[in-house]
């Protein structure tokens, strides 16, 4: 009898693997917009290690000395070049404030900045010399920044310090300046950025707090595989505006991960960059940003949490998701030039809440732009963008005009649950093939279209 049920049992063995098998649980892929895998390094996310980086070079043993109002930027950028020149390290800021102006960072050198530790950036612009650069969409000769990283493999800034721009000088010349000629633009008032990194990759900027900066907080041009994690940036809107204190702008970029970050400032969280101009998608200089992800991210005021624009011509698979956003003007934004060549496609905004006065904003965007001697605008379009499962107070939702300067096509609005100040509707001659699924505006479900 014993013999027949061990015989019976071993018989029904692998017919009870087989069915446990059919039970597991299909893995679900992470997907970006235009439907391909997202890649595992977007998921591996470990803090900055700087035991892992080479000596450090604490600054305060090469007679740099705690005092905010001496400015040491020679003897700082000794201690990057003693490092460069003796294989690499991190260059550390102790507890203190150090000011400086324009540092310019080289191969296997790292910056460390130790909690109570300010990097100040000086207020004289003298401090931050002249080169061949990249801003507003155009490499021209303008002012470094106060870090500065070309052309490096494994670039980190870390830590739980603060980078100080120190921007209020800057600022308040802006606005005198405005004041005297309301036309002039943002690169006419001389300021630096704070932190620029270009023709780089493998870069991870984490845990620091970049504030006040003159101008662009953080911008990285032509760079790949870049991390910004856990970091704050901040800029006031009063009692004086900081102006164009963008906290991220991406530049011509693909592999760019933004996450668990708090921005707040006078412009644009992060904003999608890539050339300007009737020529734009011509010229080698500029490009398309590909593959950005945002995501866990908390947003205070700012003028739009994500912006294509103004300089942009291509952005492509980019998503976020996952976040907070509390009272800025706009959620999505998309800034059409009637002077560039722009395509926006492959955007999905996903599992987002909060306030903002209008949802998503597309309107032409015509300051300061240029034909540069062509007769005729140029056409833009966007297209595959999606809004789903988000929650919101709005002041609008749809802020959209029609326009024969752009096309816009397969939009899918799903799964949102708003409230508006007044009456609502989506148009569907502003947007071909659109999709609307579950859209309920102050308790009222729209009807598909």
């Amino acid at each position: 009898m014993r013999k027949s049920i061990l015989f019976l049992l071993i018989l029904t063995l692998p017919i009870a693997a087989f069915a446990f098998k059919k039970k597991k649980t299909a893995v679900i892929k992470d997907l970006f917009p235009d439907g391909t895998e997202i890649p595992v390094w977007f998921r591996n996310n470990e803090q900055t290690d700087i035991s892992k980086l080479g000596k450090i070079y604490r600054l305060t043993d090469y007679e740099v000395v705690n005092d905010s109002n001496q400015i040491q930027t020679a003897k700082i950028q000794a201690v990057i070049d003693l490092a460069a020149a003796n294989g690499g390290g991190v260059v550390l800021v102790p507890k203190g404030i150090y000011l400086s102006g324009a540092l310019f960072f080289k191969p296997k050198t790292h910056l460390h900045i130790e909690q109570g530790g300010v990097l100040k950036g000086s207020d004289d612009i003298s401090h931050f010399p002249v080169l061949m650069t990249r801003i507003e969409g155009q490499s021209l000769k303008y002012f470094s920044a106060l870090v500065n990283a070309d052309g490096l493999d494994g670039f980190t800034i870390s830590g739980s310090g603060t980078i100080n721009g120190n921007g209020l000088r800057y600022w308040k010349a802006f606005w005198l300046r405005r004041e005297w000629n309301r036309q002039c633009t943002n690169m006419d008032e001389m300021r630096p950025r704070l932190v620029f990194v270009s023709n780089s990759k493998n870069v991870q900027i984490s845990g620091v707090h970049l504030k006040d900066s003159p101008f662009w907080t953080t911008h990285l041009y032509k760079c790949e595989n870049v991390k910004l994690l856990n970091l704050r940036i901040t800029s006031p809107a009063a009692p004086v505006k900081a102006p164009s204190t963008d906290a991220v702008d991406v530049d011509v970029c693909s592999n760019v991960l933004i996450k668990d970050c708090y921005m707040s400032v006078n412009d644009d969280a992060i904003a999608l960059k890539g050339g300007k101009g009737p020529f734009a998608d011509k010229d080698p200089n500029n490009g398309g940003n590909r593959n950005i992800i945002i995501e866990n991210c908390v947003f205070g005021f700012c003028h739009s949490a994500v912006t294509c624009g103004s300089e942009s011509i291509h952005n492509y698979n980019i998503v976020f998701r996952n976040s907070k956003v509390d009272n800025a003007e706009r959620l999505l934004w998309l800034k059409m030039r009637p002077d560039t060549p722009q395509k926006y496609e492959y955007i999905e905004v996903n599992n987002v809440q909060g306030t903002v006065r209008s949802l998503i904003y597309i309107k032409p965007w015509t300051q300061f732009f240029d034909l540069k001697g062509e007769k005729d605008i140029k056409t833009s379009s966007a297209n595959n963008i999606a809004l789903k499962n988000l929650k919101f107070d709005c002041q609008m939702v749809f802020d959209i005009d029609k326009s024969e300067q752009y096309a816009l096509s397969a939009f899918t609005f799903a799964d949102l649950y708003l409230t508006a100040k007044g009456k609502e509707a989506i148009h569907g001659e502003q947007i071909a093939d659109l999709v609307l699924k579950n859209v309920v505006i102050n308790g009222n479900k729209l009807n598909p279209l």
